[in-house]
């Protein structure tokens, strides 16, 4: 029994050295994962972040509106006209893959929306803004945790499970007084055959390290080859006729097949969690700044968001019927596109919802118009709900908490207004 509890602390320990192939994608950052109080329930939150600045009015396009047209001569229908959703807004045609979920009312979104955070239009202090909750329009370095985090700190008898980080970002969105982990797999046991021959003369003679070292290069070997066969695996089903390559050899994440492995492994990981004891899953997703050549980028960006839902839905079985997942960004971009075909930071934006639980088939939010009287500061979406409120109903219809704590202590400031009936 001591051999079989050594081993099993070598390879968590390896296993903590040797990391995850997805960490070297720039496209996935943060990953946190929180366990279940007994009276949170059976429901599943995830929240994505956006990090960059999605652009909302490209990914949900608002093709009734007469000025998007003028406003967007060349963003307006680049890659294809979109799928029409409701007979006003259009879906972007790399989200197209949505829509059997948007058809059985999975899928849902909020346009016009935005936290308080006005004018600077700062990724950092936008960023930090969304992740702490403050009903103020300017970063408060006393607030020192995320809304998630003081959510999770407000459950009676809520528990931590291990947190994990894929990739080197925090997530200011879970920092509090909760008890999260992290653990960020950015570093391999990668020993050169010198390297090991060292360690093992070193050790050679020392009976207290000797066996655990040798035992502990072994175990990295073997992790590294699972990690292997895992990559392999997911790139196949990514692209089954794609030429295998050692993936530990493959040249950076930029390549479609890696990317959609990568997403593959995060979701499948994530949803694994989740499938157990696990009710909160948080994690961030990188590459959303369009400032030029949107249509390529962006494209890109949705694909892999898509992807991702999808890979959710197909890998949380049955558990997909007790989830919602919010997709939310720091703000949005400018009404009207640049000369370098992209488009520069603005104000109001979209929130992309999907779920089981969810009452999706719905975009909701007050559309406030295109036209330049209407725009905030004549050049931005001008926000008509905060984005706060419609995660706040959602954490009060699938834990029952009370709308003066969330009104007070989990997001300071706010007022939730009338119940949009977001849950099933």
């Amino acid at each position: 029994m001591a051999d079989l509890n050594r081993r099993h602390f070598l390879r968590a320990a390896s296993a903590s050295i040797l990391g995850c192939s997805a960490a070297a994608s720039p496209w996935l950052t943060t990953v946190t994962l929180a366990q279940a109080a007994p009276s949170m329930g059976d429901h599943r939150l995830i929240v994505v972040i956006l990090r960059g600045a999605m652009d909302g009015l490209d990914a949900l396009r608002p093709m009734g509106d007469p000025d998007f047209m003028l406003r967007r001569p060349t963003l307006a229908e680049s890659g294809g006209p979109g799928l029409p959703l409701d007979g006003f807004f259009a879906l972007h045609p790399s989200l197209a893959g949505l829509a059997p979920l948007w058809g059985a009312e999975e899928l849902g979104f909020v346009h016009a929306t935005s936290t308080p955070y006005r004018n600077k239009r700062s990724h950092f202090d936008g960023q930090d803004i969304l992740e702490a909750g403050t009903g103020l329009d300017v970063p408060q370095p006393e607030v020192r945790d995320g809304w998630l985090n003081r959510m999770l700190h407000v459950v009676p008898g809520m528990q931590a499970e291990t947190a994990y980080a894929i990739g080197r970002e925090a997530m200011p969105l879970l920092a509090g007084a909760a008890p999260v982990r992290s653990w960020v797999p950015d570093q391999r046991l990668k020993l050169s055959p010198q390297a090991r021959s060292l360690l093992e003369q070193v050790y050679h003679d020392d009976p207290l390290f000797h066996e655990a070292a040798m035992e502990a290069m072994d175990l990295a070997d073997d992790l590294r080859l699972e990690d292997v066969a895992r990559a392999r695996a997911a790139l196949e089903a990514a692209d089954p006729d794609a030429p295998m390559e050692d993936p530990m050899m493959a040249r950076p994440s930029g390549l479609p097949g890696r990317k959609l492995a990568d997403i593959d492994a995060l979701a499948s990981f994530a949803a694994g969690r989740l499938q157990g004891e696990t009710r909160i899953a948080a994690f961030s997703l990188s590459g959303w700044d369009t400032h030029r050549r949107q249509a390529g980028a962006l494209g890109e960006s949705l694909s892999g968001l898509e992807r991702m839902i999808l890979k959710l839905r197909t890998d949380l079985g049955p558990v997909w019927d007790k989830t919602v997942m919010l997709c939310m960004t720091e703000f949005g971009r400018t009404a009207a596109e640049n000369g370098s075909q992209g488009t520069d930071h603005g104000t109001g934006g979209a929130m992309i919802m999907a779920g089981g639980a969810l009452r999706g088939g719905r975009v909701l939010g007050d559309w406030p118009g295109l036209s330049e009287t209407a725009l905030y500061d004549r050049r931005d979406l001008m926000p008509t709900s905060d984005v706060r409120a419609w995660a706040a109903w959602i954490m009060r219809s699938m834990y029952g908490l009370d709308r003066t704590v969330l009104e007070g202590a989990v997001f300071p400031g706010l007022e939730m207004g009338p119940d949009p009936r977001l849950l099933r």
